[in-house]
């Protein structure tokens, strides 16, 4: 399935390169897909925003890997809020949804400067490459270290044989109309030093990298998620000094992949007894956390389900 980048809704990924630092780097607006996301949750104005930085690091970080599939976020935290899972496939659906605490979110008053330990406290943050049945999954975990989600996921590149990685999180107010809530991730990565470089990194190279760095950390939150502020400008507003490449953007979207043959796996995979326990009135009622979609078996539905499937084969 291919779509097109629309950035008047602010849904696509920007890739791009510093040219002769040997830098690369990644912009990530997000707009109709945080509303797409949102619509069906009452979130608190925090907890929206928390989720909306996670899909925006969950876009920029898997626009950096090579994989067919599903890169997943998951945040732990022992704090009100519970958990976030955002994730995004390899042709740019995204979803995302939280668990959070009423009554430890209704004692906290206006946005926390320190969202992490305020909001989630102590606990990890996983990262998921699944490339489908038949390979092996690739997962890193590291813990809530930090005031805030990328400051999280510095501390997992720091800990693990990464790139070396700088990243910006940001999102609206989440009080806002649909249509002005917004999210945006900007990243950007040192690239190894070709073959035949052993021995410390050339001065040179620490230089452009302190200095991308540095110019990375001079944007602000507004121009980020400034929708009439064209990435380009922005990029080269950034970096035009060092020279900028701008590749092609690549497109993301809202799109949960839930579905009544996926449902009807997961129950399969449930002893029949357990799952008469579940029903209210004689209906199983399967609610998708992302969407919200409800998925309804009655008794009827249910026997057809495990009934052989040499049978369901000759039901007419």
């Amino acid at each position: 399935m291919s779509f097109a980048p629309d950035r008047r809704s602010g849904d696509y990924i920007q890739p791009f390169q510093i040219e002769g630092a040997g830098v690369r780097g990644r912009l990530v607006r997000l707009g109709a897909a945080v509303d797409g996301m949102l619509d069906r949750h009452a979130y608190p104005p925090v907890v929206a925003a928390l989720l909306a930085e996670a899909m925006a690091m969950t876009a920029v970080l898997a626009s950096s890997l090579k994989f067919d599939g599903v890169f997943t976020l998951q945040v732990h935290g022992g704090g009100p809020v519970r958990l976030l899972v955002t994730d995004v496939t390899s042709d740019g659906s995204m979803r995302g949804y939280a668990r959070f605490d009423d009554d430890d979110l209704a004692i906290m008053t206006g946005v926390p400067a320190a969202p992490v330990p305020k909001l989630l406290g102590a606990g990890h943050m996983a990262f998921t490459v699944d490339q489908g049945p038949h390979t092996e999954r690739y997962q890193g975990i590291t813990p809530l270290e930090g005031h805030t989600l990328a400051d999280c996921a510095h501390t997992y590149f720091r800990q693990s044989e990464q790139l070396e990685t700088a990243l910006a999180l940001c999102a609206s107010d989440m009080v806002m109309p649909p249509g002005e809530r917004r999210a945006a991730a900007l990243m950007i990565q040192r690239l190894p030093a070709g073959p035949g470089s052993a021995g410390p990194p050339d001065e040179a190279a620490e230089d452009s990298w302190r200095r991308a760095v540095v110019l990375m950390s001079s944007v602000t939150p507004a121009e980020l998620l400034e929708p009439q502020l064209d990435p380009t400008d922005l990029l080269y507003r950034l970096f035009h000094e060092d020279g900028v490449r701008i590749f092609r953007p690549r497109p993301l979207r809202h799109h949960c992949r839930c579905s009544r043959t996926r449902v009807e796996r997961t129950l399969l995979a449930f002893p029949r007894a357990e799952l008469k326990d579940l029903a209210v009135d004689g209906v199983v009622i399967v609610t998708c956390e992302f969407c919200k979609a409800e998925y309804r078996f009655d008794e009827q539905a249910m026997e057809r389900l495990f009934e052989p499937a040499a049978a369901r084969a000759r039901r007419p």
